[in-house]
């Protein structure tokens, strides 16, 4: 039985190559850095969890002997603290073509568009390291997709999801950009064909659908394909808007977020995704889907709509925990007397209470500020549901007659307690 080798085999594409090639009769290893990510893909196979990265080219020697073919899914969208394109992108190759041997067939998924001189790092990186592997003289494959459709939504596809879902509202943007789409079933099946040496080594093929359609018109398509109604107001987005955006996602990037709204994310779709189709045919792979039956195959269920409408509730409902906490510990600390009164009625020694209130205070903006920072948001989020747990126990035996103050200060903490659970619960690795 032949092995194969997945490098970022729990991504959204990995993940597929994993399912197709392992339907193909190949024995299936997937290597990536998170093990919880590997275990919770439903994925039955063997893993390797390393740092892509940090393998050296010796290592790579031996992890690479026991394969006939590596498939290298791993890319990154823009550089952040767990991402650095250069590495992923160009590093990893080189590392890998020093590593193969002769027996060893190498699939490089890149992307439709690279080139040295593009707008992006995305591109131009992707674009070395797709020159690295042309030039190393092994038995390799690169497949080019456009932008990848499939049953799971993530980045780039999850915000279109989530912008076509908007109640009543469509936002316009990029009204020249065109955009050519491809199944991801039929990106896998291009990958199981350059596995089994149905495409010829040192072949460069786009895969993609032929059809190209402008951004506006892709919204539209997948609002209908989910269900929604036609949008009654169409909105186009000012270019400066769209700048401060990715700026704003730039900077939740350097918290470890992987906004699809980034800059570069923007500029590729300002640039337009487009391949061409011809040299695949003629190598003799089947046309890809078209949008319309790419959209036709994939399952629009209760699930997808409820997805896609509270896309965007997510990180507001992030952002508002923050601000919350962060204002209430500052109010704090800017009038302590006056959140001392209200405990000072209590049995509580007057030092006591002063404590409350500053460590309260302190904690309360921690909380706000570590909901923010990716690798804390969950953590953060069970902080703030124990701390508001506490505030009620404390009220409850301290100060009773809170509860039964008209302004309701004690009830409407619940509430923000289940909007920190929502986050826990809504925040999950890929």
């Amino acid at each position: 039985m032949p092995s194969a080798l997945i490098l970022g085999g729990y991504g959204l594409i990995g993940s597929a190559c994993c399912r197709a090639l392992a339907s193909a009769g190949f024995q299936i290893t997937g290597l990536g850095r998170s093990e919880r990510a590997a275990h919770s893909s439903g994925l039955n196979q063997d893993w390797i969890i390393r740092d892509l990265c940090k393998i050296t080219v010796d290592e790579w020697r031996d992890i690479l002997k026991n394969f006939d073919v590596v498939v290298n899914a791993a890319g990154a969208l823009q550089d952040g603290p767990d991402d650095n394109l250069d590495e992923i992108h160009a590093a990893l190759p080189r590392h890998l073509c020093a590593a193969l041997s002769d027996r060893t067939r190498l699939i490089q998924i890149s992307a439709a568009g690279v080139a040295l001189d593009a707008s992006t790092e995305f591109f131009r990186s992707k674009a070395r390291g797709d020159e690295h592997i042309s030039q190393s003289g092994h038995d390799w494959v690169i497949l080019r997709p456009t932008l990848v459709l499939a049953p799971d939504a993530y980045g780039g596809t999850g915000l279109l999801r989530g912008a076509a879902a908007l109640p009543g509202i469509l936002p316009r943007i990029f009204r020249k950009s065109m955009i050519q789409t491809v199944h991801i079933d039929d990106l896998a099946s291009s990958v199981v064909a350059a596995a089994e040496g149905e495409i010829a080594t040192g072949a460069i093929l786009d895969v993609t659908s032929g059809d190209a359609h402008s951004l506006p018109d892709l919204t539209r398509a997948i609002r209908r394909w989910q269900g929604f109604p036609a949008a009654r107001i169409e909105i186009p987005v000012p270019g400066p808007i769209l700048r401060l955006t990715g700026r704003l996602a730039d900077l939740s990037g350097r918290l470890g977020w992987r906004s699809p709204m980034r800059s570069t994310a923007l500029m590729a779709l300002k640039d337009g995704v487009r391949g061409d189709a011809k040299p695949a045919r003629a190598a003799g792979l089947p046309e890809p889907r078209s949008l319309a039956a790419t959209l036709a195959s994939l399952p629009s269920t209760r699930q997808e709509r409820l997805y896609a409408r509270l896309y965007f509730a997510l990180p507001l409902a992030i952002v508002a925990l923050s601000i919350f906490w962060i204002f209430s510990g500052l109010v704090a600390l800017a009038t302590p007397a006056q959140a001392a009164e209200v405990l000072m009625t209590s049995a509580l020694p007057r030092a006591a209470v002063w404590a409350v209130v500053l460590a309260g205070a302190a904690a309360d903006i921690l909380l706000g500020v570590a909901i923010l920072w990716r690798r804390w948001c969950r953590i953060a989020a069970l902080g703030m549901i124990a701390l508001s747990s506490t505030y009620l126990l404390g009220g409850a035996l301290f100060t009773p007659e809170l509860w039964a103050d008209p302004l309701g200060p004690m009830i409407k903490v619940v509430p923000g307690m289940l909007l920190a659970l929502i986050v826990w619960l809504g925040v999950e690795d890929r």
